[in-house]
């Protein structure tokens, strides 16, 4: 029997993206054939989605998908920025925004049995491409707005999605607020969607550090509602200056176009997902071990 080295492992992982005890083993079983070996392991992909589950996805695209009054923006995940970039898992984050407009559905789970344009389910599409780059990936989450006004998106790369629902102005002045909030930020749109608990907690802050200050109660009330009022400032959409133009506010630029922005989402790759770090030296190692 051929010996099985760690770098053959390690070549044979690198080549199907599949586990070191999977890729051991093809090679015991091809004799140290490295080109038997993933042919073997390619055999076996029907159930690769399943094995794959556990792996962490952390990576991924966001993509955008609009028609007439209605848009979605679609996170799917996947594990190392490489396979992010290769165009079949992009035709299939596409695929998945174009399913959410269409079909509308509830949640994630019904999501999955949207039939796709090509007349598969996308999580019949889903395994398939799992299949095909060797990979763990999954639909994470997804926003959709439906409006009588209009729709504008903005991608970042393909890493920070952003759908704004509108009306009044123009394309132009859509894109450009969808690209404001990628990067301003801002948490909602007006000062008086930010939420209750969230707004008390930055005012005791401003609170408590004001009266260090030592100055009269009634200084220091006046402090502490310039400091709120600057916050509200920067975590609003309307309050914040114009990316392009600073001068200006959003809610005055909006007015000078007679628009209004209804609402908006911003979705981040990755976002509240937990990395793994994986030692890969210490795999190999342990491969060899086996």
């Amino acid at each position: 029997m051929a010996e099985i080295t760690a770098k053959m492992v390690a070549d044979l992982r690198a080549a199907t993206g599949l586990g070191m005890m999977e890729c051991k083993k093809a090679l015991v079983e091809a004799e140290g054939d490295l080109a038997k070996a993933e042919e073997i392991l390619r055999i076996k992909s029907g159930n690769k989605a399943s094995k794959m589950a556990g792996r962490t996805a952390a990576e991924g695209v966001v993509a955008a998908f609009v028609e007439g009054g209605v848009g979605a923006l679609v996170e799917i995940n996947c594990e190392t920025d490489f396979v992010a970039k290769d165009e079949t898992f992009l035709g299939f984050a596409r695929s998945v925004a174009e399913a959410v407009v269409k079909a509308n559905p509830a949640d994630v789970a019904v999501l999955s049995e949207v039939k796709t344009a090509s007349g598969e389910t996308v999580e019949e599409v889903r395994k398939a491409v799992i299949a095909k780059l060797g990979e763990n990936m999954n639909v994470r989450r997804f926003v959709r707005y439906e409006t009588e006004g209009a729709i504008a998106t903005y991608l970042h790369g393909s890493k920070i999605g952003v759908i704004v629902d509108f009306a009044g102005g123009d394309e132009q002045l859509g894109k450009d607020i969808a690209m404001h909030v990628a990067a301003s930020k801002p948490i909602c749109v007006s000062k008086d969607q930010v939420p209750a608990e969230t707004l008390e907690s930055e005012r005791k802050i401003y609170t408590a550090q004001a009266a260090e200050s030592g100055k009269p109660a009634d200084i220091v009330a006046k402090m502490v509602e310039g400091r709120v009022n600057k916050f509200l400032a920067e975590v609003t959409l309307l309050g914040q200056p114009f990316v392009k133009n600073p001068d200006v506010t959003v809610e005055k630029l909006l007015a000078e176009k007679s628009a209004k922005v209804n609402a908006f989402s911003m979705i981040v790759v990755g976002e509240g997902i937990e990395k793994a770090v994986v030692d890969y030296a210490a795999e190999v190692a342990a491969a060899a071990k086996l």
